[in-house]
């Protein structure tokens, strides 16, 4: 992490935030699990609609502890009732459209009205008038969420679709008042959660050996559905993060700071997220085929997922107006798409290519710094 500017306190992660991002993550494992037990269009959207859900909320907190720091017993006792209702989404997330949609509904209620006590007693005089200005309508979202989840289950993706068009729409109904961002906080948080996103899809790798022998083809596939994963890393966090802080952190405009904030960590991150979650599911079904072919819904995971991961972050660093790699993303993106094709003849093919994509892409748009380095280093040897 970049060192603060002198008019910036140096404000890192805390434990219990990590510990709280644990719980987020237990949701991206449930909606893996239930969108890899069922591929298919309808679990899709389910599963997109849920995630726009809990991924707001998430933002929420993540805004929250960058305004207040869990540091008195009653901030750390909120806090946990927060992760208690992310931890009952999370486990209502298989029967959220069938049965549960209740419990999924009281979760989101429950994790609504923390963050907004939170803010408006805890933030400050400019927390409290933001939080007076978005709190209500975030709670209108959670009780839009909570009457889907007792209507009938057939009503219930047209109310949650409406609160998630109230989320989306929250920083233009209202003006919300300035906010105190820290950058290095703030891009912290959101990396950190992010690696523990993409190591779901080793997860993922794991779980899809239930009941699969495990030999050399099966391996394979596994190492590459690593690989994969890797580069998922490397394309987020190789100095595009030291970046993102000083982008965050130059912009002077507290508002436009703000907004841009949303945008990238709140947006842009959502394809990055369910791309983790399509490759995940696409990876499970993947092991036990090996070098056979896979169905078109498989092999679309695979392609979509690591494309909608690319050009989530080409988005992300458009917003930030750092252009070095969006090309090289966009690209990959187009190419890991065209994958698909050699998944219908061979599952471990596709892989293998969606890895070459990826190494390429991240490989040529770095050589220009390395030889750089090496020119910089002759250079410096040679005087």
């Amino acid at each position: 992490m970049t060192e603060p500017t002198p008019d910036e306190p140096a404000v890192r992660v805390t434990t219990l935030e990590l510990f709280f991002d644990l719980v987020f993550v237990f949701t991206i494992t449930q909606l893996t699990d239930v969108l890899a037990e069922h591929l298919d269009w309808h679990t899709l959207g389910e599963s997109v609609l849920m995630l726009g859900l809990i991924w707001w909320m998430y933002s929420g907190y993540a805004w929250l502890t960058n305004a207040v720091a869990p540091s008195s017993t009653f901030r750390r006792s909120m806090l946990l009732i927060g992760m208690a209702g992310f931890l009952v989404i999370a486990l209502s997330i298989p029967e959220a459209f069938g049965d549960n949609g209740w419990a999924f509904g009281v979760g989101y209620l429950i994790v609504s009205l923390v963050h907004s006590v939170l803010f408006l007693r805890s933030a400050g005089l400019g927390g409290y008038q933001a939080a007076s200005r978005f709190a209500p309508v975030n709670l209108i979202s959670a009780g839009l969420v909570l009457a889907g989840g007792l209507l009938p289950e057939e009503h219930r993706a047209a109310w949650w679709g409406g609160a998630m068009v109230v989320q989306f729409f929250v920083p233009y109904i209202r003006r919300i008042g300035v906010l105190v961002l820290i950058a290095g906080h703030f891009v912290e948080r959101h990396g950190l959660v992010m690696i523990i996103v993409i190591g779901e899809s080793i997860v993922s790798i794991g779980l899809g050996f239930v009941g699969v022998e495990l030999d050399g083809s099966s391996l394979l596939v596994a190492l590459l559905g690593l690989g994969v994963a890797y580069y998922f890393y490397w394309a987020y966090f190789a100095g595009d993060d030291e970046r993102s802080v000083e982008a965050l952190r130059g912009i002077a405009n507290p508002v436009h700071k703000a907004r841009v904030a949303v945008w990238a960590w709140g947006y842009a991150h959502f394809p990055m997220i369910i791309g983790i979650i399509l490759f995940s599911a696409g990876i499970k079904k993947a092991i036990p085929a090996a070098f056979d072919p896979l169905k078109l819904n498989a092999a679309l995971a695979l392609a979509v997922g690591a494309a909608g991961f690319m050009v989530g972050h080409a988005a992300f660093l458009m917003l930030l107006r750092l252009r070095q790699g969006v090309i090289h993303r966009l690209v990959a993106a187009v190419l890991v798409v065209f994958t698909v094709f050699i998944g219908r003849i061979d599952a471990t093919a596709q892989l293998v290519a969606i890895l070459v994509v990826m190494a390429g892409a991240l490989i040529i748009e770095d050589a220009p710094a390395v030889l750089r380095s090496r020119s910089t280093t002759l250079h410096t040897f040679g005087r």
